[in-house]
């Protein structure tokens, strides 16, 4: 017979809305409400809960991409419209993040052609969209403030802030109504820090997706899981610094050792279990969202938290 625990939870994470519909001045056929949980995931039965979403990760520029993913997805990775409306209609992926991996070829400078990377796939797909933007300070603002314009009123989810670099996102999420990925290096009172950065400058908590950083499973993400369940923790009890949602992305399980050595027969295979169990972790430990760039992850990921939230499937106490 199962019995209730009491952690000492009071607290209630709060809700960041992604993407828009047409009722809310956008074009997604649907938007998502994440966040507002009590508990952990998957810590007693919540069939009428929400199971987290599960985003296909793609990008505008292959040089810097998985050799994996490029080559299951094949041709259509040559064009981002067509990687998008697969991702929608073939994968049954719940978001897109879009990398602008472009913007990291030398002296990139066409901030113009990002504008019309961000339509081509809001064209493509209506899934709602997350857009992780440079990795370079100096066109930074430039890039976000493109993107953030183009995709107005769609409620993108912006990426990445950081402790050093956060001003520039911050800027475009407030000018055109976007939320934030605020993401600090697997440290809980660095994550609290940042959250409040962004609030001292006019980010409102329902406006911002705690990012913990992710390592891939065995290679380090033992100390990401930590820092997940300690900061979910202190936002049950009552920090409402750290009472936001969060993301985990999972990149590194496609290239580490185990996976760049398999043999080719199992190569794809052994990658989509490297990336699924790291996001499995990632989702118990409170991820609301989960990001992976293997297609044949997502079905996997369904199936197991459909299978987690089955009446009777969580552990009981007697």
């Amino acid at each position: 017979m199962a019995c209730e625990l009491n952690f000492g939870w009071t607290a209630t994470i709060g809700e960041v809305v992604i993407g828009a519909t047409k009722a809310d001045g956008g074009t997604r056929r649907l938007s998502y409400r994440i966040g507002g949980g009590t508990t952990l995931p998957f810590m007693e039965d919540q069939a009428g809960s929400p199971s987290p979403l599960i985003a296909l990760e793609i990008c505008d520029y292959l040089p810097f991409w998985s050799p994996i993913a490029k080559n299951y997805c094949g041709d259509m990775t040559n064009s981002v419209s067509e990687w998008a409306k697969a991702a929608d209609g073939t994968y049954g992926a719940d978001l897109i993040r879009l990398y602008l991996t472009s913007t990291r070829q030398r002296n990139f400078s066409d901030i113009a052609s990002l504008g019309k990377v961000v339509e081509d796939v809001l064209l493509a797909s209506s899934l709602p969209l997350i857009i992780e933007g440079s990795n370079e300070p100096k066109i930074d603002s430039e890039v976000f403030q493109k993107c953030g314009e183009v995709a107005q009123g769609e409620r993108l989810l912006l990426g990445t802030a950081e402790a050093g670099k956060y001003r520039s996102i911050a800027a475009a999420a407030l000018a055109y109504n976007h939320s934030i990925i605020a993401q600090s290096p697997i440290d809980i009172n660095l994550a609290k820090q940042l959250n409040i950065l962004l609030k001292e400058i006019g980010v409102q908590r329902d406006h911002i997706v705690i990012d913990p950083y992710t390592g891939a499973l065995g290679y380090g993400f033992e100390y990401s899981y930590s820092a997940m369940e300690r900061i979910r923790f202190s936002a049950l009890k009552g920090d409402s610094d750290l009472a936001m949602p969060m993301i985990c992305s999972a990149p590194d399980s496609l290239t580490i050792k185990e996976v760049r050595e398999a043999e080719p027969a199992v190569q794809d295979e052994m990658a989509i279990q490297w990336e699924f169990y790291t996001c499995l972790a990632a989702a118990a430990a409170g991820a609301e969202i989960v990001c992976v760039r293997h297609p044949g992850t997502i079905p996997l990921l369904r199936k197991a938290f459909a299978d987690m939230k089955k009446p009777g499937a969580a552990a009981e106490v007697r």
